[in-house]
């Protein structure tokens, strides 16, 4: 997973003239689950085919130039790794925020699948 790399992908589009706005997503393991318990580490896996969906539909709304996600699947993940970029690239805020939270959403409740292992 790089970052810069996806900024660079970005910044490559042949429409980037056209981009006021890049925003970026990094999740990160947490120490503590969302129920309070103390996480050890985690692993995800992700549905690609869903993921490629999503990434195409959100690409479609008003505004959007470009989408990149990166996800740190299938490894053994410990409390401060990266879990995924997600990058989205448009015209206007407006229009960005509201894809990157629609996107961010999609992914974690149909594309992802978590297992933290506890303390």
């Amino acid at each position: 997973m790089n970052l810069t790399k996806m900024m660079e992908r970005i910044k490559k589009h042949a429409d980037f003239d056209k981009v006021g706005m890049i925003l970026c997503h990094n999740g990160v393991v947490r120490a503590t689950s969302r129920d309070g318990r103390k996480v050890k580490g985690l692993r995800i896996s992700a549905n690609h085919k869903k993921l490629d969906r999503i990434i195409s539909e959100q690409k479609q709304k008003p505004g959007i130039i470009d989408i990149q996600v990166e996800l740190a699947e299938n490894k053994d993940l410990e409390v401060g790794d990266d879990v995924m970029f997600l990058v989205v690239a448009g015209d206007i805020r407006e229009n960005v925020i509201g894809v990157l939270t629609e996107t961010l959403n999609a992914i974690k409740t149909s594309v992802t699948d978590k297992t933290e292992y506890y303390l």
